[in-house]
């Protein structure tokens, strides 16, 4: 058992206390009180610097002995049971009742974890940003307009907020590609982390790849197609836990809980945002490649708008609840974002924003279901029979919340997608995925060393 001697310790501790009541109430036991005092208070002393059996300083044994010794003389003195099983089951309420609190202050702190912004990636947005408006040259700097127009162009799209995570996402992917100089990467930001990201790539480039960097807030009219004001504030790509019962799996095992990553607001406006461009591959932040994606620009996608993987655990029958109002095959599959082929042309014929607008217009009256997970049903239906699968070998999902991932499954996929809660920049990332994502990292930035940021 792991740390044995701490868990024997606090044993003794508990049936100390359990018997000090009763023993103190006898006569002629003071001396004997007062040295099951003392053990008590010497036990909960070495516990409060004590978490490991490590920790535990040299002298414990003789503690531990000690204390034993006076239990058995403890339990030999004639004392009422009834005292000392009302004085166990106090403890064990008192003992019951921290549990229950120290359980709820974990999974809020782990929520509030995994939902916060770290220290030190703050920190370095505050110093790009700071360091932006301190030089002059960056400001001078001209794209290359053809460039980012050209359809002959590997163009791929991030929306993120987030300066490390995109920047591990382009150079995982440039450093993968056999043409660097084909690639053109727009991101898409806020006006919060706008010049953040825009001092960024101005400092670091990758290899002969191309990454324009856009304020998605400044598209005053960002579609003919939308009139919902919250379009115009940056919405990345939306996850959602689900649980479901997995019959492939022994009893025990059977309930699983997954992430559904689907398209934010933000992805609906592509065809406005990139007006000159037919096919885009949209990458979410916390995806890295390891592979070439270049024959994504030959596939054929049959005529479907979006290409994507499949997450068939999941049928848009079991999210009856929200989509109740719409008809849809309940028996579809659902499909992930995370590495996506876009068909823009095919999108604008299909007037697909207008479509989503009009569902998403239909829910919000909807006062019962909150709104967040109102654009999940949403987000999947908007592409009802227009979806081409994706071989699932593009995509390894999952790093980010399931511990049981073959490095087999890792290695032969051509992307890695970190959805769910425990992303690998976090200090709560799964350490064993870590590794991947950390070889793309920028190593040696300035800013990076003196946030702290390894």
């Amino acid at each position: 058992m792991k740390d044995f001697i701490v868990k024997r310790l606090k044993d003794q501790l508990f049936v100390a206390r359990a018997h000090y009541p009763s023993i103190a109430k006898l006569k002629n036991q003071e001396a004997f009180t007062r040295e099951l005092k003392q053990n008590i208070q010497d036990i909960e002393r070495m516990l409060s610097d004590t978490i490991a059996d490590a920790d535990l300083p040299p002298f414990f044994a003789k503690k531990l002995e000690k204390m034993e010794r006076t239990i058995e003389r403890a339990k030999s003195c004639e004392v009422s049971c009834t005292n000392v099983e009302r004085k166990l089951r106090q403890l064990l309420d008192i003992t019951e009742d921290e549990a229950y609190f120290h359980t709820r202050q974990s999974a809020f702190l782990y929520h509030l974890g995994v939902q916060t912004m770290p220290k030190t990636h703050h920190c370095l947005n505050m110093r790009l940003t700071v360091e932006y408006f301190k030089s002059t040259s960056i400001r001078t700097v001209q794209s290359n307009k053809q460039k980012l127009e050209d359809p002959t162009f590997h163009h791929y799209v991030i929306f993120s907020k987030n300066v490390l995570a995109v920047s591990t996402t382009i150079n995982s992917t440039v450093m993968n590609s056999k043409d660097s100089g084909s690639i053109v990467f727009h991101l898409f930001t806020d006006s919060q982390n706008f010049y953040a990201m825009k001092h960024w790539f101005y400092r670091n480039t990758y290899l002969e790849a191309t990454v324009h960097v856009t304020n998605i807030e400044d598209h005053q009219k960002l579609s003919k197609d939308v009139d919902s004001h919250d379009m115009k504030l940056l919405w990345p790509a939306e996850e959602f836990r689900v649980t479901f019962r997995n019959h492939s799996q022994s009893f025990q095992k059977q309930m699983k809980t997954d992430y559904i990553s689907t398209f934010g607001h933000s992805h609906f406006l592509l065809p406005d945002l990139l007006p000159s461009l037919n096919r885009v591959v949209v990458l979410d932040d916390d995806l890295i490649v390891q592979r070439d994606l270049s024959s994504l620009w030959n596939l054929n996608m049959e005529g479907k708008v979006m290409g994507a993987i499949q997450f068939c655990e999941v049928r848009l029958g079991q999210l009856k609840a929200y989509t109740e109002e719409h008809n849809f095959d309940t028996n579809s599959c659902v499909w992930l974002s995370g590495l996506n082929v876009v068909e823009l042309e095919k999108w604008r014929e299909l007037h697909i924003t207008s479509r989503y607008d009009q569902l998403l217009q239909k829910v919000q009256n909807d006062s019962v279901t909150a709104f967040p997970l109102k654009v999940l049903p949403v987000s999947l239906l908007v592409f009802q029979d227009l979806m081409y699968p994706l071989e699932d070998s593009w995509v390894q999902s999952g790093l980010a919340h399931d511990y049981g991932i073959s490095q087999t499954d890792i290695r032969k996929s051509a992307a890695l997608h970190y959805n769910g809660v425990m992303k690998p920049w976090l200090d709560l990332g799964i350490h064993d995925y870590k590794g991947y994502w950390k070889k793309y990292m920028t190593n040696g930035e300035r800013f990076m060393i003196d946030c702290n940021i390894h």
